[in-house]
């Protein structure tokens, strides 16, 4: 049980930090975690209990907690969210909780299609000098399609394209 608990640390440690190992967590983490595993419920364990908890588990001036810390953490909070039962009980049903639980994405930004964007977007209502800027397929060129790029690859800095020269 302590292992599937210590994977789920884990992830929910590296989780929008890629220099971290996985051995310690920071608070966000350490609050989303609480949050997306259930063990934060609004009423019995508010966001709150979980910033307390984490600071009296954690070194006076760390910023951090290990897993021993963590594990501590989780005995404390089992005891509020599940009353009645002992620390053994309770510490069993925060790991039921966190068993093969991921850091969750939510809030993802879309696309949005209302109004006049659409029209905006479409590529294949631009006329003119403008329907330039895109390729077959519908997607922009860039800066080659907003401007003539000139080849300055001649010896002279005003004299343009190389190899011409002869050619007059």
């Amino acid at each position: 049980m302590a292992s599937e608990a210590e994977k789920t640390f884990q992830r929910f440690a590296v989780f929008g930090d890629s220099s971290s190992s996985g051995t310690e967590m920071n608070n966000k983490n350490f609050s989303k975690l609480c949050k997306d595993c259930g063990i934060m419920d609004g009423k019995l364990v508010t966001s709150t209990d979980v910033d307390i908890v984490f600071s009296k588990v954690k070194a006076k001036n760390a910023r951090t907690i290990t897993f021993a810390q963590f594990q501590e953490a989780m005995k404390e909070l089992g005891q509020k969210r599940f009353k009645g039962k002992n620390a053994d009980e309770a510490l069993d049903n925060i790991h039921k909780l966190m068993e093969g639980k991921d850091p969750a994405m939510t809030g993802a930004t879309k696309a949005t299609t209302v109004g006049g964007v659409d029209r905006l977007t479409d590529t294949s209502k631009y006329t003119g000098s403008h329907k330039e800027r895109f390729d077959e397929s519908g997607k922009g060129k860039g800066i080659a399609g907003r401007e003539e790029v000139t080849d300055n690859s001649g010896y002279v800095s005003a004299y343009k394209g190389a190899g011409t020269y002869d050619k007059k």
